[in-house]
């Protein structure tokens, strides 16, 4: 979740009132300070008044059309342009059209999805070096993050497990933790937005109130219950967090799992196709009163569940290409461990913006477990 250290202005132009609200709030979790219009001609002149470095565009407005306004703003403005459409058939007609528009996201959209794609536009503009007392805070917050992961490999009978964690420069919320129950493995994935200490803070916070509530049976009521728990810190902070929270029954190969925006957890089987688990609902502390589902899958003998976060996701162009290289990556790798490393190496270290992690779960093949 790439949050530069210079302030950056936003425009959010878009009619539907409850649509415009997660963009603010997306958008001011990642850095930005974000003024908003309801329709195209008040959000002219908002751009021309706030001379932003991004515009939200929704492409159907009560008073002119989003490409009209696109128009109209590349007169006198430079900012990036991301326009919004709830027309799959429309985009792409949109993405083959010359109107000045950056990028194109249909809806419904995840909050995940529009902070990789906007991550992307801004690498064309990287942030100033940071001063060295920013350099100070971040070294503290990278050692906060790294006491968040677990201090040894996991090993339950049956299966291959292995977890990787590489920080940016800048240091964000990224962690992932494990635990060995009785029954298999509780697995908790989580990114808190933001970068620094305070992310740090946010992820340790998080980590301690999903192990509190390793006890309970429901694993729904349980995930209802630790999001309570840190919905004051997230308000107070002004953040929120995507988690993938799961529980592995080794014996059945069964896998129970809340996902709360994360979104990008894969079950690849072993004969080589790919899944990618949805998400169950926004991120935690997003939207007061949000519920997530419990959902689940069958670990047959072979195959992996793949848990990666965004900063793999960042470097390709689209989520499908992202999906593909991570399954080809995770079935050519003999080991977790193995699979691991490689799905680390598809961010290199020297160009990649977001912390990079990566957790594998793999169900060895009866012959090997025997």
């Amino acid at each position: 979740m790439v949050s530069p250290s210079e302030v950056r202005r936003a425009v959010v132009i878009e009619d539907d009132p409850d649509i415009r609200g997660l963009l603010v709030r997306v958008l001011t979790k990642q850095g930005f300070d974000v003024t908003e219009a309801g329709a195209g001609l008040p959000g002219v002149e908002e751009v021309r008044n706030r001379q932003p470095d991004l515009v939200t565009l929704d492409l159907n407005l009560p008073d002119l059309d989003g490409l009209e306004v696109c128009k109209l703003l590349r007169e006198f403005s430079d900012a990036f342009i991301v326009m919004l459409t709830a027309r799959a058939d429309e985009l792409d007609k949109l993405t083959g059209l010359d109107n000045g528009a950056d990028e194109y996201i249909s809806k419904p959209f995840s909050p995940r999805e529009l902070q990789s794609r906007i991550n992307a536009l801004f690498r064309r503009r990287p942030s100033p070096a940071a001063d060295s007392a920013a350099r100070s805070e971040l070294q503290r917050a990278t050692e906060v993050q790294q006491s968040l992961l677990p201090k040894e490999d996991i090993r339950v009978d049956g299966y291959d497990v292995a977890g990787m964690f590489r920080p940016s420069r800048s240091v964000g919320g990224d962690f992932y933790d494990w635990y060995q129950t009785p029954d298999g493995l509780h697995l908790t994935f989580a990114d808190a937005m933001g970068k620094g200490m305070g992310a740090a803070l946010i992820a340790a916070t998080v980590r301690a109130v999903m192990r509190s509530t390793g006890r309970r049976q429901d694993l729904d009521g349980a995930f209802a219950s630790a999001s309570k728990a840190i919905a004051t810190d997230l308000d107070s902070s002004n953040s929120f967090v995507t988690l993938f929270h799961a529980r592995l029954d080794a014996a059945s190969g069964t896998v129970s799992y809340v996902d709360a925006g994360h979104g990008l957890a894969l079950h690849i089987g072993a004969d080589g196709t790919a899944h990618r688990l949805p998400s169950g609902g926004p991120p935690v502390g997003a939207w007061a009163g949000s519920e997530w589902p419990q959902s689940g899958l069958e670990l047959a003998p072979g195959d992996s569940l793949v848990v990666v976060s965004d900063g793999v996701l960042d470097v390709f162009d689209s989520v499908e290409d992202f999906t593909e290289a991570v399954r080809r990556t995770t079935q050519a790798e003999a080991s977790a461990q193995g699979a691991s490393s490689a799905i680390l190496s598809l961010a290199p270290a020297e160009t990649a913006e977001d912390d990079v992690t990566v957790v594998v779960v793999r169900r060895l093949p009866q012959e090997v477990a025997a």
